[in-house]
């Protein structure tokens, strides 16, 4: 467990995301990083967004529209989708952060088992979801990408990736979390 005590997690939950997810995404990053969590719905145009080219949705058109929206000077701020990301040069991406403005995104799309044709899985969706959001709150805490495969901030190129890697930092990223 990491010990943010300056930190507040501040939930952005953008269109139709189950309750529960939210609840338990909510109650498992306070438990990892050791600060307060707020989950507060948010509403808005995903469709600037959209790219109907790629037919997915650009991650830092996402992040913008989030950092539009107020926040205290201690809140890191994650919305949390369920559409299907991009980043430029990227196939896809899982999330992606704004270290500057404290602002990070993930989605729950690709994540999901019914994406790729298999049955539903709730616990699976919520452990990849735990590690995707612990991966971008570190990067808004300012860690980069880690060698170790274990480690929560490696790189997911894949499913694989992210299945194989454990919540939590290594011992070399855990030192480096910043207040």
């Amino acid at each position: 467990m990491a010990k943010i005590d300056s930190v507040k997690i501040v939930f952005r939950p953008i269109g139709k995301i189950d309750d529960h997810i939210m609840a338990q995404l909510a109650e498992r990053l306070g438990t990892i990083f050791g600060c307060p969590t707020e989950i507060v719905p948010l509403s808005f145009d995903l469709t600037r967004a959209y790219d109907a080219r790629r037919g997915q949705y650009h991650a830092a058109s996402i992040i913008d529209q989030l950092k539009s929206q107020r926040r205290a000077k201690d809140e890191k701020v994650l919305g949390i989708v369920d559409v299907d990301l991009y980043a430029p040069h990227l196939n896809f991406v899982f999330g992606q952060a704004d270290i500057a403005s404290g602002t990070a995104v993930i989605s729950l799309c690709r994540l999901r088992q019914e994406f790729y044709g298999l049955p539903e899985d709730r616990s699976l969706l919520l452990e990849r979801a735990t590690k995707e959001a612990v991966h971008e709150l570190g990067h808004l805490l300012s860690l980069g990408h880690c060698p170790e495969t274990k480690c929560v901030m490696h790189f997911s190129n894949s499913l694989d990736d992210t299945d194989w890697k454990q919540a939590a930092f290594c011992n070399r990223c855990q030192p480096k979390l910043i207040n």
